[in-house]
């Protein structure tokens, strides 16, 4: 049964008031028209609504029921369109946020909760990972954005860097080299590595290992990890050596060393990373906050 939502409308601000001139001027409409618009919905339904006389208004049984589920239906349908509004309007919905661990000393995880605070009616649900497989989440639409570091560069990604830092050597406390001030980083290259599986991420891998290989010495990884804080652990126990970025380190255990690289430029770049063209409301909501790391 198709129904006008305005006739709705009507017969609640008439059953509510019982008097076609109140609820007239409630609607702001003429009465003549309310009155016809009453009609028209008695005609649609095939019943009796209201009985009226020349000094009352009353509810039949039919009606009572109609002002009640009428009046459901219609904060439904309110409820619903406002809904509707938000989430066009990007402060409603679901973002599902990515990110890597070395990261997080540097703000994205504040950066989530001011925009929480900001829009509370968001549903905001954090993935940690590493780089590849956070950009395979978001290209496959199961992220909307993601803080990752240095990212291998697809046309379909566009990355917006936040923040760049040196990389350290990271040895443990009883190494040869601890107790240096720095050190020149293919100098550890005779030594076992801990560091990510290949899979990680092409670039991040290359940037990290450079310093290494400057002199043509490739080392040999004995040991991957899927976190720099797995790594970090790995090398307090003396299982291997690594090259990280510095931020890595805030989080460091006791036991590990980190070492400035002498006469090393390479960088790490920590970028928030989103699905080319993706330019929703509530994407641009979460980028107006402050910028993470600064």
């Amino acid at each position: 049964m198709d129904v006008d939502l305005r006739l709705l409308r009507a017969f609640v601000a008439v059953a509510e008031e019982l008097h076609f001139g109140r609820a007239a001027e409630r609607l702001r409409v003429a009465q003549p028209a309310l009155s016809q618009q009453i009609r028209r919905l008695e005609r649609e339904l095939g019943v009796l609504l209201l009985t009226r006389t020349s000094r009352s208004v009353a509810l039949t049984p039919a009606g009572s029921v109609l002002r009640d589920r009428a009046r459901a239906l219609l904060g439904q349908v309110r409820r619903d369109l406002e809904e509707t509004v938000r989430v066009g309007r990007g402060e409603e919905g679901r973002l599902d946020v990515g990110f890597v661990s070395s990261a997080l000393p540097l703000g994205p995880v504040q950066h989530v909760q001011s925009f929480r605070e900001r829009w509370p009616r968001v549903q905001v649900a954090l993935t940690e990972g590493y780089t590849a497989r956070l950009l395979e989440l978001l290209t496959r639409g199961e992220l909307d954005i993601a803080v990752v570091r240095d990212p291998d560069p697809r046309d379909d990604v566009t990355c917006t860097t936040f923040h760049v830092e040196p990389f350290v050597a990271v040895v443990p406390a009883g190494h040869r080299l601890a107790s240096r001030p720095s050190v020149r980083a293919p100098e550890l290259a005779g030594d076992p590595f801990v560091f990510f599986p290949a899979d990680a991420g092409a670039l991040a891998t290359e940037r990290n290992l450079a310093p290494v290989v400057e002199d043509g010495r490739v080392p040999e990884i004995v040991q991957v990890g899927s976190s720099w804080a797995t790594l970090l652990h790995l090398v307090r126990a003396g299982v291997g050596v690594t090259v990280a970025p510095a931020s890595a380190l805030l989080v460091a255990p006791d036991g590990v060393v980190a070492l400035p690289l002498e006469g090393s430029d390479h960088r790490s770049e920590l970028v928030w990373a989103v699905r080319t063209g993706d330019d929703r409301p509530l994407l641009r909501n979460f980028a107006s906050g402050s910028t993470p790391g600064r």
